[in-house]
């Protein structure tokens, strides 16, 4: 696997603040501007309420942490990724994809960032220093990129992202967050997490997984969702190359015969506790490598409850050549995406977002 390596096991610290801009629609000179995705419409989980209201959690920017992977290494966007990650392939003319996925966290007020790189991550590590230092985002607010190091304990680089989670856990759990929000950085969205991380706190969930309504082809390993009319995952098949796998919760033998079940597509977005992470990681499950297709089904099959959040906004993992072109497109026509208001970053290099007009 292709990496970059350090000087030192240290990781490079990346203290970002941001500004947020919004357009003023009526004026043209504006016209060099992305407009943001229109807030979808979400379901939530109707289970009972915890035992520990929701207005006891301190705020978002308190207690969750979000953990962003480039990704590249299996990329399906060669020869675009020949050079860089799927997160710093360039998308409406002067942002990366990586930062559809920043800015929602900024939006939805985590300003806890940590990006885990490896693959081709010169160019994504550059962009991130550079567009992102200096920038405000409140008080303990950061974007810091740990890139993959070898170390005495271990002399390899990261072998899955379960496995870059793990050996990071000595960073990540610098701060007493109450959750950790596993992302993938080539995705183009519009998500406002704090309704995630409500509904989870809600239904006192153990993990919750973000998912589609409609089952679609996607990316080998993130896999279908059945779930109850609780939203409580019943059973988990996870997609791959070869053949699927099939991971069952104790609830499994009733969904099968039971219409009131219905399947979901995993988008890859994990909200997980962080004592939950800790265990699943260095007590269950110390021999996982990925935490899509290897840590979150065994958290299934331990009984642990895992809870689906259904999401109705548009949503690209940009696997195809032809996915990013139809993107790319849409952002010029203003096509579906629907940017009613701007709110995109710009760091040091005045990196001016672009809007289609309507």
């Amino acid at each position: 696997m292709v990496a970059l390596q350090l000087s030192g096991p240290a990781p490079v610290n990346l203290q970002a603040k941001f500004s947020i801009l919004e357009l003023a629609h009526s004026s043209r000179k504006h016209l060099t501007t992305l407009s943001s995705l229109s807030l979808p419409s979400l379901f939530i989980s109707n289970s009972q309420q915890p035992r520990h209201p929701i207005s006891s959690f301190p705020p978002v920017n308190q207690s969750v942490a979000a953990i962003v992977f480039g990704d590249g290494s299996e990329s399906r966007l060669y020869p675009l990724t020949k050079r860089r990650s799927e997160g710093a392939i360039p998308i409406g003319a002067k942002y990366r994809i990586v930062d559809a996925v920043i800015s929602n966290c900024i939006n939805s007020n985590i300003n806890k960032i940590y990006a885990l790189t490896q693959y081709n991550s010169t160019s994504l590590n550059s962009h991130l220093s550079r567009a992102y230092t200096g920038l405000g985002l409140g008080k303990d607010g950061f974007v810091e990129v740990i890139a993959a190091y070898q170390s005495l304990e271990d002399q390899g680089w990261f072998q899955g992202t379960a496995d870059a989670i793990r050996r990071c856990l000595w960073v990540l759990e610098e701060y007493q967050v109450s959750e950790f929000l596993v992302l993938r950085g080539h995705h183009l969205y519009r998500m406002d997490y704090q309704k995630l991380v409500d509904a989870h706190r809600r239904s006192q969930a153990d993990i919750t997984i973000a998912a589609l309504n409609s089952t679609r082809d996607q990316d080998p390993g993130f896999g279908t969702l059945k779930v109850n009319s609780l939203n409580e995952v019943a059973e988990f098949h996870v997609k791959s190359e070869r053949e699927p796998m099939i991971v069952p919760s104790v609830q499994s033998a009733q969904a099968s015969n039971d219409n009131s079940y219905r399947k979901l597509s995993s988008m890859g977005i994990y909200l997980v506790n962080r004592d939950v992470m800790t265990k699943l990681l260095n007590e269950y499950f110390p021999q996982a490598n990925e935490f899509g297709t290897e840590v979150v089904p065994g958290a299934i099959s331990t009984g642990m409850k895992v809870q689906a959040y259904a999401f109705d906004g548009y949503w690209e993992d940009m696997r195809s050549i032809a996915a990013f072109y139809q993107a790319n497109m849409e952002c010029i026509k203003g096509l579906n995406m629907g940017y009613k208001s701007v709110f995109f970053l710009r760091g040091r290099l005045g990196i001016a977002p672009i809007m289609a007009s309507h």
